[in-house]
Formats: C-alpha cells, sequence, structure tokens
C-alpha cells in the first residue's frame, strides 16, 4: 500500500467496469483530465497519492479529482465500478482525494448508472450522485506518506509488516537513520508522531480485515495490540464507532 506513483500516464477512457481484481491486484500509477469515482461492489479498493493512502471498502466510494495522480490496489476479490465526474460537477467536490461512506440511495443510484453515460437519465442520476456526495460523510482515515527517503524507508517497513513491535529507534538502526531525526521528520513532513502513524496504518488495515468478516479479537491481535480492549479503544477514536458495530454495518451492507 505505500508503493510512490512513478511516471504516471494520461488514462483518457476508462470502462465503466474494471475487469474482476484479485487480491493484491495493482492498478499503475495514471491521471484523468476528469474527475472520477470508484466503488467497490465487492472487495476492496486501496488508493495511493503522494499525499497519502485511502481505502474504501465496499460500503464507500472513492473520489479522485482531475489530473491527480494515483495507483490503486485491490484487497480481495474486488469488482471496482467507475464512474466519470464531468469538470464542472468535479469543482462542487473536494480538491483532493476522499472516501465517502455510501448510503443507499447513493449506493443505487452510482450504479444504475453505469453503462448508460450521456442520457437524460443518466444527467438525472448523476445529480443525485452529486447531491448525496456533498451531504455524505467523509471517511477520515488518510494515511499521510512521506518524500524524504530516510522517512520512507521506515514507513516502507510498517506497511511490509504493521503489527511490529520495533520502537523507532530500532526501525532506524535497520535504516540507516537516527531515531531524533526520524521523529523530527514525522512531526513535520506528516504532522504525526511515529507512535500516531503507526496506529493509523493499523486502524486502516483492521477496517479492510474487519470488513472482509474477521473477528476483533483476531485483527487486534494479528495487527499488533497487545490486548483487544486497546484495538478498540484506537478504532473507536479514530473511526468514530467501535470495531463490531463497524464490522456489523459492513456486514450489513
Amino acid at each position: 500500500m505505500s508503493e510512490r506513483v512513478h511516471d504516471p500516464v494520461l488514462w483518457a477512457d476508462d470502462s465503466p467496469a474494471c475487469e474482476p481484481m484479485v487480491h493484491g491486484e495493482d492498478i499503475a500509477p495514471h491521471f484523468h483530465d476528469y474527475g472520477q469515482l470508484r466503488y467497490a461492489s465487492a472487495g476492496a479498493l486501496v488508493t495511493v497519492t503522494q499525499a497519502g493512502t485511502w481505502v474504501a471498502p465496499a460500503n464507500r466510494i472513492t473520489w479522485v479529482p482531475p489530473f491527480c495522480v494515483h495507483s490503486g490496489r485491490s484487497y480481495g476479490a474486488t469488482d471496482v465500478r467507475l464512474l466519470r465526474v464531468p469538470a464542472a460537477l468535479a469543482e462542487q467536490l473536494p480538491a483532493e482525494p476522499s472516501v465517502f461512506v455510501a448510503s443507499a440511495l447513493l449506493r443505487e443510484a452510482y450504479l444504475a448508472m453505469i453503462g448508460d453515460d450521456g442520457s437524460a437519465r443518466a444527467r438525472l442520476l448523476l445529480e443525485v450522485v452529486r447531491t448525496e456526495l456533498v451531504h455524505a460523510q467523509q471517511e477520515s482515515l488518510r494515511l499521510p506518506e512521506p518524500r524524504d527517503p530516510r522517512l520512507k524507508a521506515v514507513t516502507d517497513l510498517l506497511h511490509a509488516d504493521p503489527a511490529t513491535p520495533a520502537t523507532l529507534a530500532e526501525l532506524g538502526r535497520r535504516t540507516g537513520a537516527s531515531d531524533r531525526t526520524l521523529s523530527r521528520l514525522f512531526s513535520t513532513e506528516l504532522s504525526m508522531s511515529f507512535h500516531q502513524w503507526r496506529t493509523l496504518l493499523r486502524i486502516q488495515r483492521a477496517v479492510l480485515e474487519l470488513c472482509e468478516g474477521a473477528s476483533v479479537t483476531d485483527t487486534a491481535i494479528r495487527l499488533g495490540w497487545a490486548n483487544p480492549s486497546t484495538f478498540i479503544d484506537a478504532f473507536t477514536d479514530l473511526v468514530g464507532q467501535t470495531p463490531g458495530r463497524y464490522r456489523s454495518a459492513a456486514r450489513d451492507s
């Protein structure tokens, strides 16, 4: 989930649905001259830019603004539905990538538009989608990604093993940087501490696992928490609801 986007290309034409993606399949870095909405009707989709990483399970819709370079990765067997957003409507949506909670109306209007570009019905449905997005709750789990190579070496290790109990000093020894330097970089470049960044990474991974049906206890242990109650507190603080409630809502949707 941490790879940097390089050598992006303009994709002028997207089909409304990607081919089904297997777990861990990558979408190459690219950009569009229009806005794009990305919805995984099954599985989950991770969107990566130089600014950060966004996670969208099957009950979330990802917004990518025009000319924003992005890549992606599937989580689980993923079926992605893509929707163009004209520039005039794109201006009414956030200027950076975002993930929205999909209401039942938003989801059904979105899916009804697929393959129906240009008709009067499609234009009406797109207005419904836009209106719902303007009022939809935004997911707050953007994980900022570093540019400094010393810091990126550390975050790459954490992406590869979020559960590692290694301290910042230990990770620094593995990457050739002091913990003092790394601590400063976390603060100045990512505006958070090492502990906050690793916790956010773990919570992103927890969202994916819970949406796949993993239990709260198994998720907590697998992602490095000493006990489930600590995980529940951290998850609730960042997501706004307990992991058990989040898992139930994802299953129901």
